[in-house]
């Protein structure tokens, strides 16, 4: 069982599998929603319980995606592709140890002109 929340404790989640293959996504979108690069985990929506529905807000960023956050606080925490059976959980939202670690970064072709990948990890322009 891992868990998490946001900054200020109003929204808590609990993620009920195993966290594999953590990605990182430098797109103009995550960037902006995020204030840097967004990583995240994809979760199956079946094992993500969240506890303080009342303060989650989601944001509509397309047709195919929402992002979720604390109404409170504002912490980032989901990226959920609606028509899809995963979410993606916030890396920086967890409590403790997530066991997992970053293994790509997407949309490097949008990153911020400001930082440089160094970490040898793949690359994918989209």
């Amino acid at each position: 069982m891992h868990r998490g929340s946001c900054l200020c404790g109003a929204v808590r989640f609990e993620v009920a599998s195993d966290l594999v293959g953590a990605d990182a996504c430098h797109c103009l979108a995550c960037r902006k929603s995020s204030g840097h690069v967004f990583a995240s985990v994809d979760v199956p929506k079946a094992d993500l319980t969240v506890q303080g529905d009342e303060n989650l807000r989601w944001y509509q960023s397309s047709e195919k995606v929402r992002r979720g956050f604390c109404g409170i606080c504002g912490s980032s925490l989901f990226w959920d592709p609606v028509f899809r059976d995963w979410t993606g959980v916030a890396m920086g939202a967890f409590d403790g140890a997530t066991g997992t670690h970053l293994t790509k970064h997407i949309f490097v072709a949008e990153k911020g002109d400001y930082y440089v990948i160094m970490d040898g990890l793949p690359q994918n322009a989209r």
